[in-house]
Formats: structure tokens, sequence, C-alpha cells
């Protein structure tokens, strides 16, 4: 039989030291994932969250975005856009290079996926310096969608990558 979720969901990330290089503490999701009670904690508080916000689409970046995003996007009721890697999408699409510490990548979404009227949040599994979700509010505002908010599982506050996304709203539910 396992054991209740814990109230504090930080308890459920584990510390990877040195990873994906050496001075980097990685933040593992995946304790959390198995655990169907911590699982369903963190999608039951992004719902209590989001609700009563007249959300249309959840979109989320790939791809640990997707784990959540799907499932919130069932519970709230809105439709789910993946944001993509390059060449992954099968249909005509919208696409923005944005940088990185170490060089430029690139992310796609389907041209059709969002348009003038809709209500998209924005989610992804950890907010670390704000590149990556800069770049989903940039493709989401090219289509003239309206962004409700940026939402996040985790984020590193000592990286301040909240402040990347200004002006848009940003929640996340565990801070580091």
């Amino acid at each position: 039989m396992n054991a209740p979720a814990p109230t504090d969901l930080r308890d459920w990330i584990r510390d990877v030291p040195d990873f994906p290089k050496p001075g980097i503490v990685f933040k593992d999701i995946t304790p959390l994932l198995s655990h169907p009670d911590a699982f369903g904690t963190v999608i039951d508080r992004l719902v209590e969250a989001f609700a009563d916000r007249g959300i249309d689409t959840v979109a989320a970046a790939e791809a640990r975005g997707f784990i959540f995003g799907a499932p919130l996007a069932l519970r709230l009721n809105a439709g789910f856009v993946p944001i993509r890697k390059p060449g992954k999408l099968p249909y005509a699409t919208l696409a923005l290079e944005y940088q990185l510490e170490y060089g430029s990548d690139r992310l796609e979404v389907h041209s059709d996926a969002f348009g003038p009227g809709r209500r998209v949040l924005l989610l992804d599994d950890v907010l670390a310096t704000g590149g990556t979700m800069r770049a989903c509010r940039d493709l989401v505002q090219q289509t003239g969608a309206e962004l409700v908010a940026c939402a996040f599982v985790i984020e590193l506050t000592f990286l301040e990558g909240r402040s990347r996304l200004a002006p848009a709203d940003v929640f996340s539910l565990i801070a580091f």
C-alpha cells in the first residue's frame, strides 16, 4: 500500500548533483511522477489555481511539460497543444529561435493551434532562466491569442527566470 502524498511536494523532488554537468543540481521529478498521490496533488493544485480563469487551451513545452499539460487540460475541459522541437510536427508550423546560455534552440507549434480570442495557459515542469517559456509566450502572442499565465511545477527562484517573462502572470507550485 502506498503512503499518502505529503503536503509539501518538495519531499518528492530528488536533487541530482552534477547533472547534466558539474556544478548543477538537477531537480528530478521522477519520484513525484512515480507516486500517484503526489502526481495527482500537482494536477489538483494546478486545477485549483486555474479553474476559474476561462482557459481554452493548455500548451506545454517539450517534453516534460507534456506530462503535466495533458492531464491538466482534461481537468480544465480545455484543449492541449504541444510546443515542440524542430521537425516533430506534421503540419504547417510557426517557429521561433531563441538564445540559450551556450547557443540557441528553436520551438515550433502548429500554425492553427491558437488564434485571436483563445485564452492560453502555458505550462512547463521547471522555470529556470525563463528562455524556453519566453519563446513559448512569444509564439502564443504571434497568433493573437491571449496569454492567461505561465505556470510551473517548480521554480528555481535564484535564476530569476520570472523576470524574463514579464509582464506575464507567473505561477509556480514549488519554489527552490
